[in-house]
């Protein structure tokens, strides 16, 4: 998803300054901007896993940020709250030049949520009522160079570097699926494992797991250890993570962090963390509950973080990914 947003940002933050629609969605897509710019965009479909063929006159330049169905699909209709799984082709409006093409890739997740209802109106109405297979063009406006700021006479400072001029994207977004987002879960759910001896135990009070380092050697490579092997999805580096967790470090059994104590979930990039959470929970299952021992080279290295010192045990029951 993160490379999908790198993408589309300078988009979407355009798209939400501009004087697009804010009304609630229709039955079919909305479009904004220019759209008569995409009269002689011309597509030859390739398939869902090869982008497809752009021919448009060059330069291409629009004056706002421009979006709309240029290619029809034929499947069902996008509904609000639903993830749409897209494809995207950027490309150079000047000369036509390909910038990112995640075609040949996995498709990106996009939630339909409020959030991105909120943040970028325009973009959410224009999926909210495509069709799957729908094709969607995205224009987004170059910037003009800008002059390099003089030094301050008062301060000798030396002058700001002069900004290049860029030119306008314009980005062919394929919708290939959608579906209904699916909700994070209260609490684990799976089979119950049984650790190997020797590692931290872990038992559970009033429904929060609490962890006893008494005897757990010093970790000499990551543990990451099912507790409870979940029986959902399973979870990628780039997926974003809803979990409930608690971190004690090895030595002592200090309590640092926990989510459980604040009383609500914590959400966030799995590859946004420490290395030993990005190593340890890749390819675990949602549902599951699972102690991660962490040495301190996977976690923040001699100098720690606040109470986060040296090796450091977490339980974390993944309850979602997206």
């Amino acid at each position: 998803m993160r490379r999908l947003l790198a993408i589309l940002l300078p988009g979407l933050l355009l798209l939400t300054a501009c004087g697009g629609s804010t009304a609630e969605p229709e039955p079919t897509s909305q479009s904004a901007g220019d759209t008569a710019k995409f009269d002689t965009l011309k597509l030859t479909d390739n398939g869902d896993k090869k982008a497809p063929g752009v021919d448009f006159p060059k330069p291409f330049e629009v004056a706002e940020p421009t979006v709309k169905v240029v290619a029809e699909g034929t499947g069902d209709t996008v509904k609000a709250n639903q993830i749409a799984n897209i494809s995207v082709l950027a490309l150079n409006g000047s000369d036509g030049s390909t910038l990112e093409d995640t075609f040949p890739s996995e498709p990106e997740p996009l939630e339909l949520n409020d959030d991105l209802k909120t943040n970028s109106a325009v973009i959410y109405n224009a999926f909210v009522g495509a069709k799957v297979g729908s094709s969607i063009a995205l224009a987004v406006p170059g910037q003009k160079s800008a002059p390099a700021a003089s030094p301050s006479p008062s301060t000798g400072a030396t002058p700001a570097p002069s900004t290049p001029a860029s030119p306008t994207q314009l980005l062919i977004i394929k919708v290939l699926s959608a579906a209904d987002a699916t909700p994070a879960l209260d609490k684990p759910q799976g089979e119950t494992v049984t650790p190997p001896a020797g590692l931290p135990t872990v038992t559970e009070k009033d429904g929060k797991p609490e962890i006893n380092v008494e005897g757990a050697a010093a970790p000499t490579a990551l543990v990451s250890q099912d507790l409870i092997k979940g029986t959902g999805a399973t979870v990628k580096e780039t997926d974003t993570l809803t979990v409930n967790y608690v971190g004690v470090n090895l030595v002592g059994g200090t309590k640092f962090d926990s989510s459980f104590d604040r009383g609500e979930p914590a959400s966030f990039g799995l590859n946004q963390v420490i290395k030993g959470w990005t190593q340890g929970l890749a390819g675990k299952t949602v549902g599951s509950r699972v102690l991660l021992v962490i040495p301190k080279d996977l976690a923040y290295g001699d100098a720690g973080q606040g109470e986060a010192k040296g090796d450091l045990v977490f339980v974390v029951d993944i309850l979602g990914a997206k």
